[in-house]
């Protein structure tokens, strides 16, 4: 008679007779710990930010030029929808490009002149001021040290030493741009073929492609939201600027609208400039009211409003994208200020949207579709496993 004998935790059990039927063994432990998984992934990332940060003069245009494709590369497909040639959808792409970067380029110079310009014509003013400040300051008890410090930031001679180191960087920022004119032609070419991708290689990439298509709309969404807010910027402070009789009030406006495209401090560039002037053109009540002006316009628009925009865009956390824009500049130098989110996303994209063990660090850096898969994203209590 055969029958089947099963003992309580042996390895094995018994079937019919002389047949031995053993367990699968248990999955070896991992080789390495999550603890050192996570050492050496922040150690290759150390290497890796350390080669961006020697080769910032190349990866800097680049990325630039990446952006900007990015950007124009739907001004293509009105054309390719009316049966053009494919070449002329190219063409628009790298024209449109073009302009943005001379149209931006232009706007810099023209407000970095004029700053220096109108430094130079109020010098006599600026030093009358600046004394004036100095003696509250030393009526006030200030130490002499700190006095001399705030003459020598105060000077007019150090504000258009400082307007001139600035120009030296946007000379340097404008000798890169050769670079990024060439990158433009050549990546606004493979763009053309890339778009062919899903049709060439089918669903076996489909998730590639679409991570891309996903990370390309937000950027296109998050320069959209910043160009709109920061229209709406230029405008409230340049007819501010106006009405209080500060010089080149339309050229502080147009500075405000460029400075918008950095993240959370890019108002505080913006705002030295006219800041400066009205202290020198009616001293310490219109330059309160220049901050005061710049500080509510900027604290309501980009701080309660523009972040709830900004988030819906790219789904990033306010504190990352804070950071991002200190990381990105010291990594990459002054195009990285500019460039800071569409970089996070990049790097966001790349490392943890492809790992389907990352929706927790997804979810940390602002991302609300990076939710386990059996969890609604829409609940705002998701089920909690035992």
């Amino acid at each position: 008679m055969s029958s089947r004998v099963k003992s309580a935790g042996a390895p094995c059990q018994v079937g019919y007779p002389g047949q031995v039927t053993r367990a699968a063994p248990a999955d070896p432990p991992p080789a390495l710990s999550p603890s050192l998984r996570t050492l050496i992934g922040l150690a290759a990332a150390v290497v890796v930010l350390a080669g961006v940060f020697f080769a910032r003069e190349l990866v800097g245009p680049l990325a630039l030029a990446i952006v900007l494709v990015v950007i124009c590369e739907p001004v293509r497909r009105p054309l390719e929808r009316k049966g053009w040639p494919r070449w002329t959808g190219t063409t628009a792409v790298i024209v449109v490009a073009y302009l943005v970067l001379v149209v931006m380029g232009a706007l810099l110079w023209l407000a970095g002149t004029q700053f220096a310009r109108l430094v130079a014509d109020f010098a006599d003013q600026l030093r009358a001021s600046a004394q004036g400040a100095l003696d509250w300051l030393k009526s006030a008890g200030l130490q002499q040290d700190a006095t001399d410090a705030a003459a020598a930031v105060l000077d007019p001679q150090t504000l258009i030493t400082l307007v001139s180191s600035l120009g030296g960087t946007i000379l340097g920022v404008a000798t890169a741009l050769f670079f990024v004119f060439a990158y433009i032609i050549f990546m606004a070419a493979d763009a053309a073929r890339y778009r062919d991708a899903g049709r060439v290689f089918g669903p076996a990439k489909s998730p590639v492609i679409a991570r891309i298509g996903h990370l390309n709309s937000g950027i296109r969404r998050y320069y959209v939201v910043n160009a709109s807010f920061g229209a709406i910027v230029a405008v409230i402070d340049g007819f501010a600027l106006l009405w209080l009789g500060v010089p080149a009030p339309l050229v502080w406006a147009i500075l405000a609208f460029v400075t918008n495209f950095v993240p959370n401090i890019g108002f505080v560039l913006g705002l030295i400039p006219p800041a400066v002037l009205a202290f020198v053109v009616g001293g310490w009540p219109m330059l309160l009211a220049v901050i005061a002006i710049y500080c509510v316009v900027n604290v309501v628009l980009q701080v309660l409003v523009q972040p709830k925009f900004v988030s819906d865009a790219v789904d990033l956390s306010l504190t990352l994208s804070f950071f991002s824009v200190i990381f990105w500049t010291f990594v990459i130098g002054p195009l990285g200020a500019i460039l800071s989110i569409p970089l996070t996303l990049f790097v966001r994209t790349l490392v943890l949207e492809g790992d389907p063990g990352s929706h927790w660090l997804r979810w940390l850096s602002g991302d609300r579709t990076a939710v386990p898969p059996d969890s609604d994203p829409s609940s705002p209590h998701p089920r909690r496993h035992p």
